[in-house]
C-alpha cells in the first residue's frame, strides 16, 4: 500500500481536508492512503501577510485551493495565468521545469504537487530580489 507518509514532530500541526490535526507529545508517523486528500503542514503554510512577492502570491493562491478556501474550478484559470506570467521572468531550465511541473499538476488536479513545484522557485526569487540594485 503506497501513499503519503507524514512524519510529525511533537505538537506539530497539519491540515487534512480542512481539519487541523495536532500531533501529541511524541514524534509520529502517519500513512495517508487516500490518494486525493488535501494535506498541508502548517509550518509550511504561507500566511496572507507573507505573500509579498510574485512567487509567494502564486504559492498562496495554490495553497488556497489545496486548503479548500478557493474553488478549484474558479481559481484554476487565474492560477494558470499567474504561472504563465512567472514563466516570462524565470527563463532558466530548472525554473522552467518547475513551472511546467506546476502547470501539469494543476491541470491534473494534484494541488499539493503544484504547490510544491511553485515553492521550489522561492529561493531563486529571494536571490534575484536580493541581487537587484536598490
Amino acid at each position: 500500500m503506497s501513499g503519503l507518509i507524514l512524519k510529525l514532530a511533537p505538537k506539530e500541526r497539519v491540515l487534512v481536508n480542512g481539519a487541523v490535526i495536532e500531533n501529541g507529545d511524541r514524534r509520529s508517523r502517519l500513512s495517508i492512503v487516500t490518494p486525493d486528500a488535501n494535506i498541508l503542514r502548517l509550518r509550511d503554510a504561507i500566511h496572507p501577510e507573507e505573500a509579498t512577492t510574485p512567487v509567494r502570491r502564486v504559492c498562496y493562491a495554490a495553497q488556497l485551493i489545496l486548503t479548500g478556501d478557493s474553488d478549484p474550478e474558479t481559481a484554476r484559470h487565474a492560477l494558470l495565468r499567474r504561472i504563465e506570467e512567472l514563466s516570462q521572468v524565470f527563463k532558466d531550465a530548472d525554473s522552467r521545469a518547475s513551472l511546467a511541473e506546476a502547470t501539469d499538476a494543476l491541470i491534473a488536479e494534484h494541488h499539493y504537487r503544484c504547490l510544491k513545484a511553485l515553492r521550489s522557485l522561492m529561493p531563486r526569487e529571494d536571490r534575484l530580489l536580493a541581487a537587484r540594485p536598490s
